[in-house]
């Protein structure tokens, strides 16, 4: 045991220090590549049938099988006190990936580069909570955490709509101070006397709570925690990690380039269903690290239905319908194109942004049960296109489909497959502006061949003792970054997790 221990904690600190040696002073603090001339990356309320990771009483507490250290039921390094209003937990992401070269007619300064590459990232979260009293039907509790992020994506994290690490998205090489990701106000105001069970998170302390309630949150924290929550499709630690199949591509939530806003949401439960809102802060540019403080004239506004219901007899099956609506100082493609082919020049996008811009859309998001151990889940997303992407990635369209299953039945029922495939577009504005050699804060090769973005991802995570975790991932990029005079791409990875 001793001996595993060790070899396990040796690993991961290896990974560690490779992510630090990446670190290196004269790269850019951030992957800026396009700025204004102007200017200076789960769900704690659902207690129902489906729950995120972090909530689901079968995630870690399954019997069956030992992993190589013991119990595979244990899935944390150190066990959390039961029944305590109190929570103090951590986890380190490290995932290592690697590029073989790829056919490339041309490339630009925005582009997924061609020639071979590694690069290793690293996430590290601290988690704490606390519940002031012990009601149940008027719950509150106070959340803060703290994060840490060192390493580097492929080509600098451009070149791709669904890039190839989700860390990534909240490690753009901001350097490896640590900061504040999260902090939370979370109240429950219960609306029945009527109870039912919850496995207590770093989210949500109670171990019960009202059967219909209405549940607030304000503070800062990143919208995939609470909306387009999918179990099969969601958590870059042990699942996926493509940008475009953890979350809906085409939902360009309100973030900064850490992926973290500030704002506040309103969610009521009832047994089979939930309907969400929230408003939250833009950056001030795309892909910024400042929020715009005005709220009057830069916000995104969220809204989510969700219903859990099967297909199946016996089986679990939840469908969510999500609609966003962005107002921030964004351009539109189509002038900046116009202006470009009447002056002869290249279009860039940011000298024709006007303060009240509205970029709007939609997704649903499905996950069905169809064994005790295999799950299908799907996207689709959509948002309007004539306006730039802004905050999360350039994709207009998307459509995922992908399943996985776990590993119960060779007596690993910690271990996980997955294979997902998504394909991402954008709209002919778009396009044209990509084509003529515009540059997005992602995208840019300085001429387009259009063709859909088309993603196949597999993953293999093996439990391998207590709370620490190892996985492989094969990515396969068709016309990456929309050109077709471009690869296709593969991508190899390695990650180690683990949860303290």
């Amino acid at each position: 045991m001793c001996v595993r221990s060790t070899l396990a904690l040796c690993l991961v600190a290896g990974m560690a220090a490779a992510a630090h040696a990446q670190q290196d002073a004269t790269l850019p603090s951030a992957p800026e590549p396009r700025i204004p001339s102007h200017a200076a990356p789960g769900h704690a309320a659902l207690m129902f049938d489906f729950l995120p990771p972090w909530q689901q009483e079968g995630e870690g507490k399954q019997s069956g099988g030992e992993s190589l250290g013991g119990d595979d039921s244990v899935v944390t390094m150190f066990p959390h006190p039961e029944g305590e209003r109190w929570w103090l937990s951590g986890q380190a992401n490290f995932i290592l990936q690697g590029r073989l070269p790829f056919h490339s007619l041309y490339q630009g300064p925005n582009s997924f580069r061609n020639s071979a590459e590694y690069k290793l990232s690293m996430v590290g979260t601290l988690y704490g909570a606390v519940r002031p009293t012990n009601s149940v039907r008027y719950n509150t509790d106070l959340i803060f955490d703290m994060e840490a992020a060192e390493g580097r994506g492929l080509s600098e994290a451009l070149g791709l709509a669904g890039f190839t690490n989700l860390d990534v998205v909240r490690n753009p090489n901001l350097g490896k101070v640590p900061y504040i990701a999260r902090y939370e106000i979370h109240q429950v105001l219960g609306l029945t006397s009527e109870t039912t069970e919850q496995n207590p998170n770093f989210f949500a302390l109670a171990k019960e709570v009202p059967a219909r309630r209405i549940e607030f949150r304000i503070g800062k924290l990143t919208l995939p925690d609470f909306f387009d929550i999918n179990d099969a499709g969601s958590d870059s630690h042990l699942q996926f990690m493509n940008w475009t199949v953890d979350n809906n591509g085409a939902w360009d939530y309100a973030a900064d380039t850490r992926g973290y806003t500030v704002g506040g949401m309103a969610e009521y439960d009832d047994k089979i269903w939930s309907l969400r809102y929230g408003i939250f802060g833009m950056p001030i540019v795309a892909n910024g690290i400042d929020m715009d403080w005005a709220f009057s004239r830069a916000h995104g506004q969220n809204g989510e239905f969700e219903l859990r219901q099967s297909l199946l007899k016996k089986r679990k099956g939840t469908t969510r319908i999500l609609f966003f609506a962005n107002r921030a100082h964004m351009g539109t493609y189509r002038e900046a194109n116009d202006y470009a082919i009447a002056n002869h020049t290249r279009p860039d996008i940011t000298a024709f942004e006007h303060f009240g811009a509205l970029k709007y859309g939609f997704g649903y998001n499905t996950l069905q049960e169809i064994t005790e151990n295999l799950r299908f889940f799907g996207r689709f997303g959509w948002n309007e296109g004539q306006h730039e992407s802004y905050a999360y990635t350039e994709v207009d369209q998307t459509v995922l489909a992908g399943a996985d299953y776990a590993g119960k039945q060779w007596g690993r029922s910690q271990d996980k497959v997955g294979l997902a495939i998504v394909s991402n577009a954008i709209k002919r504005d778009h396009q044209e502006y990509l084509k003529l050699g515009g540059l997005g804060f992602l995208l840019g090769d300085g001429n387009l061949n259009y063709g859909r973005e088309t993603i196949v991802e597999s993953y293999y995570t093996w439990h391998f003792w207590r709370g620490l975790f190892y996985s492989v991932d094969v990515q396969h990029i068709d016309n990456p970054g929309y050109n077709r005079d471009r690869g296709p791409a593969w991508v190899g990875s390695a990650r180690a997790h683990v949860d303290f």
